[in-house]
C-alpha cells in the first residue's frame, strides 16, 4: 500500500502499534523540555552568568544568606539582567515558530508530507542540544543563547505536527487516554535521561570545572537521545497527508538532491526554481489565509470559542512558569542545585501522576470541571509564589510546596488541553494538521505574551515574584472563560 494513500484508506485507527509509535515520540523529545528548558540549562546558563556570590545580613531573622551576583548582557548599548535575556530569548525562539507553522503546516496538507516535517523539526532541535555543548561562558553566551533559540524552533515546531497526529490515529473515545499516555512516556524518559546526567555531574565530576563538562555532555546525550529514540516513531507513524495536484514536477528546496539535476525535460534548473519559488510563496499566503479562515470557523463553534480563549489566557500562565521555573528556584530563592534538581525531578514524577489522574477524572466529572480545578491550583501555586521571600528561613520548604503544587497540574493540564481540543474538532477531518497548527500558533502567541511580560518586568523590578504575580491573572480569565464551555452528553463521546 502506497506511504501516501488517503488516511481513510488505511486501517490506522486505533491501531495500537501506530499509537503506541506515536506515544513514543513524546519518550524521544521530552527530554529536551526537562533537560534544556527546567533543569541542567536553565542551572548551567545561571551558573556562567553569575560572576561572584555576597553575603548579606537580614536583622528579621538574624542570619546572613548568600546573594548571587550576575554579570551584565549589552545588546546595543543597553545592559540587561542575564535572566530577562534568556526570557527574551524564548521569545524570539516561539515568534520564529509562529510565524513558521502555519506555512509549513498548509505545505506538509499539500504536498502530503506531514511525518517529514516532524523528523525536520526533531533533527533541528536534537542538534541544536548537541550545540549547546560548545556554550563555554560569557565570552560566547551568544552561541549559547543561539543554540538556546534553534532548539525551542525544534521541539515546539514539531509539535504542531505531533499533535495533529492525535485525531488521525485515535478515536474521540481513546484521545484522552492515548494523550496522556503520551506525556507519561515523556515523563518518565526525561526523568531516566536526567538521572543519568546527574550521576555525571554530581558523582563523576571531582570539582567544578569537570562538573561543567558533563553538563556538556548531557547536552549532547540529550540530542542523541532525541533524535535515537524518535526513529521508531518515524519508522512506524504513517505518512499522512491530502496530496494536492498541480505541485512543480521537482521540489528542490525540499529535496536537495535535484538541485543538482539539469531538468532538461522541465526548462533547466532556472525555470524548475522559478516554478517552485512561485509555488513557495502562494502557499505561504494560502496558509496564512487557511489560519484566519481556520479562525474564523473555529470561533463560530460555542465550545471550540470558549475552549481556545480559555486555552490561550492559561497558557500565557502555565507555559510562562513552566519555562523560568528553574531560574526563579535559582535567582528568587537562592536554592541549591543538587536541591533544585531534585525538586524538578519530584515535579516531572507527580506530572506522570498527575496526567494519569486527570484523565481517569474526565471520565467521572468532564473535562471542563477537571481543567477548572487545574486552573484554580495553578492560581494558588502564582499567589504562593509572589509570597516568597528568601529572608525567611522556611523559604526553602514554601518553595518546595509551590513546586508541589505545580507538578501536580502540569502534567493534568497539558494533557486534557490536547485531548480536549481534540475531540472538540470535526470528526474525521482532512484538515487536522491546520487545526492544530492554529491551536499551536494561539499557544505560541500566549507565550510569546507571557515570557515578554516575565521579562519585562524581571528587567524592571529586578525580582521575579511579580512576574509570577501577573500569571494569576491570565489564569483567572481562563477559569472564568472555561466555564462556559457546554457539556456533551453524547454517549459516544467523553464528556466534555
Amino acid at each position: 500500500m502506497p506511504e501516501n494513500e488517503p488516511l481513510q484508506n488505511q486501517n490506522i485507527k486505533n491501531n495500537p502499534k501506530i499509537m503506541k509509535a506515536w506515544a513514543l515520540y513524546d519518550w524521544a523529545n521530552s527530554v529536551y523540555s526537562l533537560v534544556i528548558t527546567s533543569t541542567i540549562f536553565p542551572i548551567y546558563y545561571s551558573i556562567l552568568t553569575t560572576a561572584s556570590e555576597k553575603t548579606e545580613y537580614v536583622k528579621e531573622t538574624g542570619q546572613w544568606i548568600t546573594v548571587p551576583v550576575r554579570h551584565l548582557i549589552t545588546i546595543f548599548g543597553k545592559e540587561y539582567q542575564p535572566d530577562a535575556i534568556y526570557g527574551y530569548s524564548l521569545t524570539i525562539s516561539f515568534l520564529i515558530v509562529v510565524l513558521l507553522s502555519p506555512f509549513l503546516s498548509s505545505l506538509a496538507d499539500t504536498i502530503g508530507n506531514k511525518k517529514s516535517f516532524l523528523q525536520f523539526f526533531c533533527y533541528l532541535g536534537a542538534t541544536s542540544c548537541m550545540g549547546l555543548a560548545m556554550f563555554t561562558g560569557m565570552q560566547n553566551v551568544f552561541l549559547g543563547l543561539l543554540f538556546s533559540i534553534t532548539a525551542s524552533v525544534g521541539f515546539w515546531g514539531s509539535l504542531v505536527f505531533y499533535n495533529s497526529f492525535l485525531p488521525d490515529i485515535a478515536t474521540p473515545d481513546k484521545q484522552d487516554a492515548l494523550s496522556a499516555k503520551g506525556y507519561v512516556y515523556g515523563y518518565l524518559g526525561s526523568v531516566v535521561l536526567v538521572i543519568i546526567c546527574l550521576v555525571l555531574i554530581q558523582v563523576f565530576a571531582k570539582d567544578a570545572e569537570q562538573a561543567k563538562m558533563y553538563t556538556r555532555i548531557s547536552f549532547l546525550l540529550t540530542g542523541a537521545w532525541w533524535f535515537g529514540f524518535s526513529q521508531y516513531t518515524f519508522k512506524h507513524l504513517p505518512q499522512f497527508g491530502n496530496i494536492k495536484e498541480q505541485l512543480p514536477k521537482d521540489l528542490v528546496l525540499l529535496n536537495y538532491k535535484n538541485i543538482f539535476e539539469k531538468h532538461e525535460e522541465s526548462g533547466g534548473i532556472f525555470e524548475v526554481l522559478k516554478d517552485n519559488i512561485k509555488f513557495y510563496i502562494d502557499v505561504a499566503k494560502q496558509s496564512f489565509k487557511e489560519l484566519f479562515k481556520v479562525g474564523n470557523t473555529l470561533f463560530k463553534d460555542h465550545n471550540l470559542k470558549f475552549f481556545l480563549s480559555s486555552f490561550f489566557f492559561y497558557s500565557v500562565g502555565m507555559q510562562t512558569i513552566f519555562l523560568m521555573a528553574t531560574l526563579f528556584g535559582k535567582s528568587e530563592i537562592n536554592l541549591e542545585q543538587d536541591r533544585l534538581i531534585l525538586t524538578l525531578l519530584v515535579i516531572q514524577i507527580e506530572a506522570i501522576i498527575g496526567a494519569v489522574l486527570f484523565s481517569k477524572l474526565s471520565r467521572r466529572i468532564g473535562n471542563k470541571n477537571v481543567i477548572s480545578i487545574a486552573i484554580i491550583l495553578w492560581i494558588v501555586a502564582c499567589l504562593s509564589a509572589y509570597f516568597l521571600n528568601k529572608e525567611n528561613p522556611n523559604v526553602e520548604y514554601q518553595f518546595y510546596a509551590v513546586a508541589a503544587i505545580i507538578g501536580l497540574v502540569m502534567g493534568g493540564l497539558q494533557a486534557m488541553s490536547r485531548s480536549t481540543y481534540s475531540k472538540l474538532l470535526p470528526e474525521n477531518s482532512m484538515d487536522n494538521t491546520t487545526y492544530f497548527s492554529f491551536y499551536d500558533v494561539l499557544e505560541k502567541i500566549a507565550i510569546i505574551i507571557g515570557t515578554f511580560i516575565f521579562a519585562t518586568m524581571i528587567d524592571k523590578y529586578h525580582n521575579m515574584r511579580f512576574s509570577a504575580l501577573s500569571m494569576s491573572v491570565f489564569f483567572l480569565v481562563g477559569l472564568i472563560l472555561i466555564r462556559f464551555l457546554k457539556l456533551k452528553t453524547d454517549k459516544q463521546k467523553n464528556s466534555i
